[in-house]
């Protein structure tokens, strides 16, 4: 069983681009070469996107492969299959990572204990249920992208299959 996603490189210094590639190559066993492109929302980045096709589990293989740098902004979005929910990652130097599942129609799935732990921190008073609420669902993360996302527009897609 295969799927599909999307793995957005929002905004990466210059000296970074090529690591990106050997990250990314080193997931999906296919040698990559993206099309980098200035990023204008944060002069002296640069900025890639590209589909991929692959077993389920590649969002989060490519998420934790990009994980550790901290200059760079991502998401990896994956397709729902037959066998796995969708998934997306979006990842920032200040909020660091954000997972969600998603379902068939697109809407975030968040899971129930997490739901419970986020309803019991509002009842202490630790925080408000809608700023609890909103992290779940990524504001924050989408916040901070979105400039970066809206940039993006129009930027060249390539498809990279990975060897199975």
């Amino acid at each position: 069983m295969t799927t599909r996603g999307v793995l957005y490189v929002h905004a990466a210094p210059r000296a970074l681009c090529p690591h990106v590639e050997w990250a990314v190559a080193g997931v999906l066993g296919v040698r990559v070469n993206l099309d980098w492109v200035r990023q204008p929302a944060a002069p002296g980045t640069w900025r890639a996107e590209f589909s991929w096709q692959g077993q389920p589990g590649t969002a989060s293989r490519l998420a934790s492969a990009l994980r550790g740098w901290h200059m760079l902004r991502f998401e990896v979005t994956a397709e729902p299959c037959a066998t796995a929910e969708g998934e997306r990652y979006s990842a920032t130097p200040d909020l660091g990572i954000f997972h969600a599942v998603i379902g068939m129609h697109g809407d975030i799935l968040i899971p129930e204990d997490r739901l419970r732990a986020a309803m019991l921190r509002a009842h202490k008073g630790e925080a408000d249920l809608e700023s609890e609420l909103s992290r779940l669902l990524g504001k924050p993360w989408d916040d901070e992208l979105e400039p970066f996302r809206y940039a993006g527009e129009g930027a060249p897609v390539r498809w990279l299959h990975q060897v199975v």
